[in-house]
């Protein structure tokens, strides 16, 4: 015998509380914005699952099940948080790309002058 599945609103729900989680646990520090690329890759995988599951079944109508609006304005809400907080993590990412490509500057010019300092032994 087969459980039945999960009502549509019910998986909605679930996606709401990973995305939910997945804002908040970015949010770390009050005006500081922390990212990995693992965070990253996770939330927008959870993106595109919702996304797709939204594009392949028809939506039912609206008010014509309560459980399924609530949940869709709350992804809507997520995903508007989302939407705000992309500028500041284009912003960390550009700066952590700087801090990349100084440290790597750097690492060229140690490698430079052990190879200088080789050839003067």
């Amino acid at each position: 015998m087969s459980s039945p599945q999960p009502a549509r609103s019910e998986i909605l729900r679930e996606s709401n509380r990973r995305l939910s989680c997945y804002l908040e646990n970015i949010l770390a520090a009050p005006g500081q914005l922390l990212i990995t690329p693992d965070q990253m890759g996770v939330l927008l995988s959870e993106l595109l699952r919702v996304g797709s599951d939204l594009r392949s079944h028809p939506l039912p109508t609206a008010g014509s099940d309560p459980a399924w609006d609530t949940e869709l304005a709350a992804y809507r809400g997520n995903v508007e948080r989302l939407r705000d907080l992309l500028p500041s993590i284009h912003d960390q990412l550009l700066a952590e790309r700087a801090r990349i490509e100084k440290q790597r500057a750097r690492i060229r010019a140690a490698a430079e002058w052990a190879r200088a300092s080789r050839q003067t032994l």
